[in-house]
């Protein structure tokens, strides 16, 4: 079975996106220091819309994922993340077929 990945959209409360990216880049910091399953954690900024943050993640496996709902540093910030956010996050989870940069 492939690896599984998840595409995540998050829309900031207007205005507040790069608080929001501050936010979550104490959470990369943390995927990079403690979750060696994590194989790709990347936050992009949405082109044409200035107020939402989308995710790509791609685990080693469903334990590393499931690791990665742990996240310590999340859950300490979640409450400030949540007062940024202009409602819950658009989760895609996914399994990888084929493609180019990634061993799926």
């Amino acid at each position: 079975m492939s690896k599984p990945a998840i595409i995540a959209k998050i829309t900031a409360k207007d205005g507040q996106r790069d608080a929001l990216a501050a936010l979550f880049g104490q959470v990369l910091e943390s995927v990079k220091a403690d979750e060696p399953g994590t194989l790709v954690y990347v936050m992009h900024d949405d082109t044409k819309d200035e107020n939402v943050i989308w995710f790509y993640e791609l685990y080693a496996d469903d334990a590393a994922l499931a690791a990665h709902g742990g996240n310590s540093v999340m859950k300490s910030i979640g409450r400030d993340l949540g007062a940024l956010m202009n409602g819950r996050p658009e989760l895609s989870f996914l399994r990888p077929r084929a493609g180019k940069g990634l061993d799926v």
